[in-house]
């Protein structure tokens, strides 16, 4: 929460106009220093002293932290979706570990045998579909927040073959401009997270 705090106090300077063009947010109209975008299907409305999703403060602080990160970055053109693993981005071989634990492999436990749960509860977040070229049984491009998709394969189990059910995460290839490597992988790990939340 301390984090939260400071992170809060860096975005009173941002010019909150500017700011919306950099990472695809809205500006509220009756709100000027306000914005309005999509994380993980939830409305978010951020503003120099306030941050609601769906109305509401969000309960686990790492949102926040995630939130204001987005807010505060750098920014720049929308994604152009060119896909890489974590593992191409600088200093990330600790964070491939941790996307492992806490995203893909979770959701490759949960939808193990039920690839058809997946696409649905993916299509609840408005995803675009995986390049045509992604040999996975399952594919979709899930849009994180307006300038961070995550495109999520999923390869079901095999057991006649020795495979067992397999998830992989890529990002775009210029997504540092917009999250530092710790916001992104909570990114994804909320995905994952949101994802068996709309499965239950």
């Amino acid at each position: 929460m301390a984090l939260a705090t400071h992170l809060r106090s860096k975005i009173r300077d941002l010019d909150f106009a500017a700011q919306a063009v950099r990472i695809g947010a809205d500006p509220a109209s009756e709100q000027p220093d306000c914005l309005h975008f999509q994380y993980l299907g939830r409305r978010v409305e951020i503003s120099r002293d306030t941050l609601r999703m769906d109305g509401l403060e969000p309960v686990d602080p790492r949102d926040l932290i995630l939130l204001y990160n987005y807010l505060s970055s750098r920014g720049g053109p929308a994604p152009r979706c060119t896909w890489v693993g974590l593992e191409s981005l600088p200093n990330s071989i600790s964070k491939v570990r941790t996307l492992a634990a806490y995203c893909e492999q979770p959701l490759a436990r949960r939808f193990k045998g039920c690839g058809n749960r997946l696409a649905d509860v993916c299509g609840r977040l408005g995803p675009r579909p995986a390049p045509e070229d992604a040999s996975a049984d399952f594919g979709a491009v899930i849009p994180v927040l307006p300038h961070v998709p995550l495109c999520l394969l999923f390869w079901d189990e095999a057991p006649e073959e020795g495979f067992d059910s397999r998830v992989k995460v890529l990002v775009d290839e210029r997504v540092l401009d917009f999250l530092d490597l710790e916001s992104l992988v909570f990114a994804a790990e909320r995905m994952a997270e949101r994802l068996m939340e709309l499965d239950a």
